[in-house]
């Protein structure tokens, strides 16, 4: 595959560091070590304050409105947050809220999402497949959860993460590249 592919990865967290940030790394890490990518990494921690109180899209500072086209022309959106109230952060949605209504349809997006206990996990599925679907993105079938104690020194530690995250960039590179699946049968 030639083909250099734009990633663009979002971390819904507004604190740094992060285990969400270093959930979204460690699938960015994974992914180009399989696919010649060009990421562009989108911190809420970093550009929120840009944008939290700005109301309509054209009075978005031009970083944030670069920001934006990425998130529209990208190959493949990774889409990480941590749970607030059980759900994804303001800011998170707030971003989302000035993307395009259409600019994502059929985009590959693979979900991740970070909270202080298992019992947050569902939030892929209640939460951010539901925001993703509006877009008519195609969500990715395997997404990833870590917990607080998934993680040291926010680097993740525990393998059944590290393997999840194996399933979810093989599901991606299937999304990128369809022939990958008759490469690897073929094998």
């Amino acid at each position: 595959m030639s083909k250099q592919f734009k990633v663009v990865a979002v971390s819904g967290s507004v604190q740094y560091p992060s285990r969400t940030l270093a959930l979204l790394q460690a699938l960015v890490d994974r992914l180009g070590q399989q696919l010649p990518i060009e990421v562009r990494l989108i911190e809420l921690a970093k550009v929120g304050p840009q944008f939290a109180g700005v109301l309509r899209r054209e009075a978005l500072p031009a970083a944030v409105q670069e920001d934006l086209h990425a998130i529209e022309s990208a190959d493949l959106l990774i889409a990480a947050s941590p749970v607030y109230r059980a759900s994804y952060t303001g800011l998170f949605k707030h971003l989302f809220d000035f993307v395009h209504h259409e600019a994502l349809k059929n985009v590959p997006v693979l979900l991740a999402a970070t909270g202080g206990s298992d019992r947050h996990a569902l939030i892929i599925d209640h939460q951010l497949r539901p925001l993703f679907g509006f877009f008519q993105a195609l969500s990715l079938p395997v997404g990833v959860y870590a917990s607080e104690t998934d993680f040291s020194q926010y680097r993740i530690s525990n393998a059944q993460v590290l393997e999840r995250i194996e399933r979810a960039v093989e599901s991606a590179l299937l999304s990128l590249d369809p022939n990958a699946q008759r490469n690897a049968n073929a094998a």
